[in-house]
């Protein structure tokens, strides 16, 4: 559990990181019999998804994993990042979270390569995407890395993108899907920032309209309306560098 700026060991269990973390290991045991199968059928594979379309891939994808190390340091990150997460933000909002990074990290692989049949499983872009989420909640924490070297989350998490970046625009050969891991970075940000909620996109859009109208017509302070002036005859028109709409 968190103390001050320090993280010790690790938080207690929270209920829907416990739920996760039930859901991968029952779904890695289903496939020591019938692995072929269930990566067919769960795996995140593009071509799969736009001939086929196996729209509930990109989250299904979150609860297979390849080996039991795969498995192992997905949960742990799950349960030292996001335990404290759902602490904070309830359960409901921690496992939409989960399933919103997730899915947005599966997206951005799949955009990546639209027509590969090569499928990609984990619950890495997703944990990507809490690990983004607690180093701007908590970015002077320390976390261990090796369990010996203290770094403050804000520079980890700065590494580990850097690394995502770099490793999905190069030609690496590995069997690591890069897009995932930066996807699911790239939507916790996005997500943190509220640039994705309705209300915040809704907002964006008005004003918008408003800069729109503002190009049309101009009121005097008597309430007379004034003839549109070309752009460089007006002030106002200029848009000024902080403000932005979101497509």
């Amino acid at each position: 559990m968190a103390y001050g700026r320090y993280l010790t060991i690790g938080p207690s269990l929270t209920p829907t990181v416990k739920y996760i973390v039930i859901a991968c290991v029952i779904a890695f045991l289903a496939q020591i019999p019938a692995e072929q199968a269930m990566v067919y059928y769960f795996g995140l594979t593009p071509y799969l998804v736009i001939s086929q379309l196996f729209i509930w891939q990109p989250f299904s994808y979150l609860f297979l994993h390849a080996t039991f190390l795969h498995l192992l340091f997905n949960m742990f990150g799950l349960w030292m990042f996001g335990a404290e997460l759902e602490r904070y933000w309830g359960s409901r909002k921690f496992l939409g979270f989960f399933f919103f990074t997730g899915a947005g990290a599966g997206m951005l692989s799949l955009l990546a390569h639209p027509a590969s049949p090569i499928p990609t499983i984990g619950a890495s872009g997703a944990v990507y995407g809490i690990l983004m989420a607690y180093g701007m909640m908590f970015p002077d924490r320390l976390v261990y890395v090796s369990f010996l070297i203290p770094v403050k989350v804000k520079y980890f998490v700065a590494i580990l993108g850097a690394i995502a970046f770099l490793s999905a625009f190069s030609s690496t050969g590995t069997a690591v899907d890069h897009f995932a891991h930066l996807g699911g970075m790239a939507f916790a940000f996005l997500y943190m920032k509220g640039w994705t909620s309705p209300g915040r996109i809704r907002e964006s859009y008005y004003k918008w309209r408003l800069r729109r109208m503002e190009k049309r017509f101009r009121v005097y302070e008597g309430g007379r309306r004034e003839r549109p002036r070309p752009p460089y005859s007006n002030p106002r028109s200029k848009r000024k560098e902080d403000d932005f709409w979101i497509n």
